[in-house]
């Protein structure tokens, strides 16, 4: 066999086996990632995807790259509305895109790792794939800005080594600037979708260091552009934080000591998830720093002891630790507290903080499971690695798996954040707010209370509490905690909407009126506003007014159940009466997600005067449906039942059914609805439905 030959067989068998280790990669994280497919959107997905105007309303992809609707990632925003174009708001194949950047990254994070002559190198990559500290970036749509950045900064890295592998070559020193010009391309490209890259400039530098054993100044020169990209999205982002995201307040008011506290206390807390990847929460524990107690500098005196020693020991056998340290500790820089970001009013840590600091000790040990495998004799050497890397696989991969049902959907979310902090103020009243949004509003109360007991000085919790007493229809009873809301943000236009709302049911409507129209200066995008404006105008004989207000509403959101159903009213008022059925069956067209939403159609398809409208059985269908999910404890659901099955003819259902109704209602102290609940049975002991205009 000639040499050129043997050199082609040798790279046939080396391309086969790099395909075979990277299809197995994937495959396992695909398996570790299967709980997946039955994942929905949760928390903010609805800020960054589902209601966000740049992807699904008018302002579009234009507004993504001119307005500060992208605020500090304008590349993952072009991502999302790609996405929607593609497939919509289906929130399998945002998942799916997701996994696979993931799955991707792991790969690119093997060759960088490779060109970086790393020990164990697909077994390091592998690791960090797997580890469920992982799953909240994954898993969450939002984070793909981790996913795609990753990826990005990966690639920068790569380009970047492969620049000064063959800058090293002078006869080839020349032809090496592609590769320096890609990987200053992939450098911005990262920070556009997530500013916390920012740092790549120093882990540039960090792997020159390592591939060439010293450091040169003059290699500075070559990270200048990175740098000053650098500088500028760092101020950038400290300024979207603070001025933007509204960083700012009591909870950002930090001493220079309480945040030097805070940085070591992070080092060692994400180190140690990572070790120890147990009760891995959502929202973790917001820790009082007390700098007055000399232990409390503890955890961040013995971080630097220890990045000191490892400094003095750069050039022995502890070099492979301390350049893994040093990675680790600036890969964390932006997120140890010494800036603002508006997460840590919740928490100072979150798993996602740690997406690509956590490649240094994982990749570490990687490496320290191929160095003790090979103290092993060579005939037990392989054998030895397959055992301590297949079991690592299967304890990583079952953790993952477990922990990305968690992300299944907010109901599963917040259930398991406020089992694991139930001190949580925001874990529990987001928990409090999903149970009133499924109509369970019996259940959120008491997540309410603990929320408003923990922080009675949140907007939030005074929000959810006057919510919660609007559903109950103790409207009255909304008004001090709208208020109080108002009063700690003032210039929030959703606040000032769901005091017109609630004025607006109690019939004060000049207090409506101010509150809504202040919601509308303040946010001219608000569609529940215009809405609600809408039905004022039109209580006030003021039809054309009534109608603008509407179809303004309707321009913003044409998918607005409840928008579409206030114009139809509106325009069967004005005798509109064919545009009036047309937006009508629009929005009985439209899917009712939650039991609300079903209510609503269940209620005009039982009782709409238009023949052509009613569908009794469809009425009985989503009535129960969504008495079902509210586990029968909605009364105003309830009588939307009663009222479905008289349409269906089953009278005597529709009568017991009123009257457990009416029971709820007087044992719930909504005595507002037992006049017309009481009326409603005799006129279905005469044998007829319920009939209302709409």
């Amino acid at each position: 066999m000639t040499k050129q030959l043997k050199s082609r067989v040798l790279r046939r068998q080396t391309a086969a086996a790099w395909w075979s280790s990277a299809v197995l990669l994937v495959l396992l994280v695909a398996l570790a990632y299967l709980p997946i497919w039955r994942a929905g959107f949760i928390w903010d997905d609805d800020s960054h995807v589902t209601n966000n105007p740049c992807i699904v309303g008018p302002v579009g992809f234009k507004g993504i790259w001119t307005t500060a609707a992208a605020t500090y990632y304008p590349l993952v925003l072009t991502t999302f509305w790609l996405q929607h174009a593609l497939w919509g708001l289906n929130p399998l194949p945002y998942h799916l895109v997701n996994v696979a950047m993931h799955a991707a990254c792991a790969i690119l994070l093997w060759r960088v790792l490779r060109h970086l002559q790393i020990k164990g190198a697909w077994l390091g990559a592998t690791i960090w794939a797997l580890h469920p500290v992982q799953v909240e970036s994954v898993a969450w749509i939002t984070e793909l800005k981790n996913t795609q950045s990753c990826l990005l900064y990966l690639l920068s890295i790569l380009f970047f080594l492969k620049w000064r592998e063959s800058a090293a070559s002078a006869e080839d020193r020349h032809g090496t600037w592609p590769h320096y010009a890609v990987s200053l391309l992939c450098a911005v490209a990262a920070i556009l979708s997530k500013s916390s890259t920012v740092m790549l400039p120093v882990v540039l530098g960090l792997c020159w260091w390592w591939m060439e054993g010293r450091w040169s100044w003059r290699n500075a020169t070559r990270l200048l552009p990175f740098v000053c990209v650098s500088i500028v999205a760092a101020a950038w982002t400290i300024w979207e934080q603070k001025f933007h995201n509204s960083a700012v307040g009591a909870e950002w008011a930090l001493s220079s000591l309480q945040r030097i506290i805070i940085s070591g206390c992070d080092v060692w807390f994400y180190l140690g998830k990572l070790l120890w990847p147990h009760s891995l929460v959502f929202i973790y524990p917001r820790w009082q720093v007390d700098a007055s107690s000399p232990l409390a500098y503890f955890p961040t005196l013995a971080a630097a002891a220890g990045l000191i020693t490892l400094w003095w020991k750069r050039n022995g056998p502890l070099r492979p630790v301390f350049f893994v340290a040093t990675y680790f500790v600036v890969s964390l820089f932006p997120v140890l507290g010494f800036f603002d970001v508006y997460f840590f009013r919740y928490s100072f840590v979150g798993d996602h903080f740690q997406y690509l600091a956590s490649i240094g000790p994982l990749v570490l040990i990687g490496t320290g499971i191929v160095w003790v495998c090979d103290r092993f004799p060579s005939e037990r050497r392989m054998l030895a690695q397959l055992v301590l890397s297949g079991t690592l696989f299967v304890i990583l991969g079952s953790l993952t798996f477990r922990q990305v049902g968690i992300y299944r959907d907010p109901n599963v979310l917040w259930s398991d954040t406020v089992e694991k902090n139930p001190g949580s103020w925001m874990a529990q009243n987001s928990f409090a707010h999903v149970l009133m949004e499924s109509g369970r509003v019996s259940e959120a109360l008491p997540h309410l209370k603990e929320a408003a007991k923990v922080a009675r000085d949140r907007f939030e919790t005074q929000n959810n509490l006057g919510y919660a007493s609007v559903l109950l229809g103790r409207v009255e009873e909304s008004l001090p905690h709208f208020h109080n809301a108002l009063k700690l943000e003032p210039n929030r236009a959703d606040l000032h909407q769901n005091l017109g709302k609630a004025y607006l049911l109690l019939g004060r409507l000049d207090e409506a009126d101010l509150h809504l129209r202040r919601a509308l200066e303040i946010d001219p995008r608000n569609v529940p506003a215009y809405s609600d404006l809408g039905s004022l105008l039109l209580r006030l004989g003021r039809t054309d007014e009534s109608l603008a207000n509407l179809q303004q509403a309707i321009r913003l959101d044409p998918k607005n159940r409840f928008v579409q159903y206030n114009i139809a009213a509106t325009l069967s008022y004005l005798g509109e009466t064919d545009e009036a059925e047309s937006h009508l069956k629009t929005a009985l067209a439209l899917e009712p997600p939650t039991p609300e939403g079903k209510r609503n159609v269940a209620w005009v398809l039982a009782t709409s005067a238009d023949a052509h409208i009613r569908d009794g059985a469809k009425a009985v269908q989503l009535a129960e449906s969504a008495n079902e999910l509210t586990r029968g404890t909605n009364p105003v659901i309830v009588v939307t039942l009663a009222a479905a099955y008289a349409e269906a003819g089953r009278f005597d259902d529709a009568i017991q059914t009123a009257e457990k109704a009416l029971q709820m209602a007087s044992g719930s102290g909504l005595v507002s609805l037992t006049p017309s609940i009481r009326s409603q049975i005799e006129l279905y002991r005469t044998g007829q439905p319920l009939r209302q205009p709409y």
